[in-house]
């Protein structure tokens, strides 16, 4: 009885996605687990962020073949630079890699490359990999894969909160006229939706510093599937109990 009123028995929730009921337009995934991954197989750390990277690939095409305008995928945390040194470095050459092979079909799939974070931090390879693919998409008009990059949600409000004041005194006012579409303005994710859905991998039930502002009014699904074995019919399973969720804003 209790679980029905929290929520809806996986039987009664068709398992396809609907027509009828609205998508998420903008997903964000907390990709986690590529390393307890790697360890169940005996491989080191770096396989599993490997591994990791093909599946980014194939939840972009299926995004835009459901027609899913923004995802945001948790890349690289203002935290995980604390990691070991080769497996920062690893981490570092990812996008250089999968951006150099997976452009040409980023251009095929009309997808645009958005990266939020504190991109002048990143190594100048990595740098250099992020622009060329921000360059070549730039004219794109479907999906925004847009990547957290070096991002942390909590340094992201201060950053935005100091930009909104620096406005707000250059124009003569005060700390008083400070409101919430003045510091939105500022956010990194700035011109993109708030996610409707977010998805994190692996069985952790936490935020790990991931766009806290802009998460408040989304819908959360956790899933026990580490990052590298998700699939299709996983996304499609968040994006179905998306649909049969009620969505009130904080209304009746």
């Amino acid at each position: 009885m209790f679980k029905k009123i929290f929520r809806q028995d996986e039987n009664e929730i068709n398992s396809e996605i609907s027509a009828e009921l609205p998508l998420p337009s903008h997903v964000a995934i907390i990709m986690d687990g590529n390393g307890r991954w790697a360890k169940k197989r005996f491989l080191p750390r770096v396989a599993g962020h490997r591994e990791g990277m093909q599946v980014v690939k194939r939840m972009t095409r299926y995004a835009n073949s459901l027609g899913v305008d923004v995802l945001t995928l948790y890349a690289f945390s203002t935290e995980n630079w604390k990691r070991p040194n080769d497996e920062v470095d690893f981490l570092m050459k990812l996008p250089g890699e999968f951006f150099d092979t997976f452009i040409p079909e980023l251009m095929q799939e009309n997808v645009r490359v958005n990266v939020m974070g504190y991109k002048e931090e990143l190594p100048q390879h990595t740098l250099d990999a992020v622009e060329r693919a921000i360059e070549a998409t730039k004219g794109n008009t479907g999906l925004v894969l847009n990547f957290a990059l070096n991002y942390g949600a909590r340094a992201e409000i201060v950053t935005a909160t100091q930009a909104a004041m620096r406005e707000l005194l250059d124009a003569g006012l005060t700390a008083n006229d400070l409101t919430e579409e003045c510091l939105e303005k500022h956010l990194m994710s700035a011109g993109l939706s708030d996610p409707d859905l977010l998805i994190r991998t692996s069985g952790e039930l936490r935020l790990s510093n991931f766009m806290l502002w802009q998460l408040a009014y989304s819908e959360f699904y956790f899933t026990e599937t580490h990052w590298p074995d998700f699939r299709e019919d996983d996304f499609k399973q968040a994006v179905v109990e998306y649909q049969n969720r009620s969505r009130r804003f904080g209304g009746l």
